[in-house]
């Protein structure tokens, strides 16, 4: 049975390689089950089943959050430009273009 996370034949990966596409995959399905967990949430009118929809959302959410450290750690210059975009105010786009261009 193939995985789809390899654009490349596996067994001519490294270990690192196939571990950070594992991860990528698993940072693919952390962001799709928040949204699902959205769209289930915006509709579900039950308060109890709207409470443990919500709070497996923020452990999917927590799950994203790890897979990303994961990766940035491994890394280094995702993280630098990152730093530039996310907890910051202001104009994102502008933050990206500036923080991609700080760190060329």
């Amino acid at each position: 049975m193939g995985f789809d996370q390899y654009h490349e034949p596996p067994e001519e990966l490294s270990a690192e390689t196939r571990t950070f596409a594992r991860m990528i995959t698993s940072l693919i399905e952390e962001a799709e089950a928040i949204g699902w967990y959205e769209q289930r949430l915006s509709l579900e009118k039950d308060r109890q089943a709207k409470a443990i929809m919500k709070n497996a959302q923020h452990e999917e959410m927590k799950h994203f959050g790890m897979d990303l450290e994961f990766l940035l750690r491994r890394k280094p210059q995702w993280r630098e430009v990152l730093q530039g975009i996310l907890f910051t105010k202001g104009d994102i786009v502008k933050l990206g273009d500036e923080a991609e261009e700080a760190n060329e």
